[in-house]
């Protein structure tokens, strides 16, 4: 496996529970609150990204998870969902749409930012 690979596996069982617990809450917002997609996206993403923060920096890239590389994480990938949700709030697609796009497109953004940005050797 390629250096850019490692790591890649753990991530995504991470990402596995990650998205449940984003596609949950999702729906139940969107549902139960008629809340925006965008709006829905993003307070269902910071539940789901704050656990897989946590789990991906003490099994995925074996680092301190600190205060500065989280806000960062939340800060780049916060902003995706809220696009994302927009977007699907924009073409009026249906939800389920908009979470398996926001999905696919978190795992491998995710997994990169994290590697080489949030979680890189002398980071925050």
């Amino acid at each position: 496996m390629s250096k850019l690979w490692m790591g890649f596996s753990s991530y995504t069982v991470i990402g596995i529970a990650n998205t449940v617990i984003h596609w949950q809450v999702f729906f139940v917002l969107r549902a139960a609150l008629d809340l925006s997609q965008a709006c829905s996206n993003f307070l269902a993403f910071c539940l789901a990204a704050s656990f897989s923060f946590y789990a991906n920096a003490l099994y995925t890239f074996d680092m301190r998870a600190t205060l500065g590389r989280y806000l960062l994480f939340m800060l780049c990938m916060g902003g995706l969902s809220l696009l994302v949700g927009a977007m699907g709030d924009r073409w009026q697609l249906p939800g389920l749409l908009t979470v398996v796009a926001f999905s696919l497109i978190s795992l491998i953004v995710g997994f990169l930012l994290s590697k080489y940005l949030i979680f890189r050797t002398g980071g925050a």
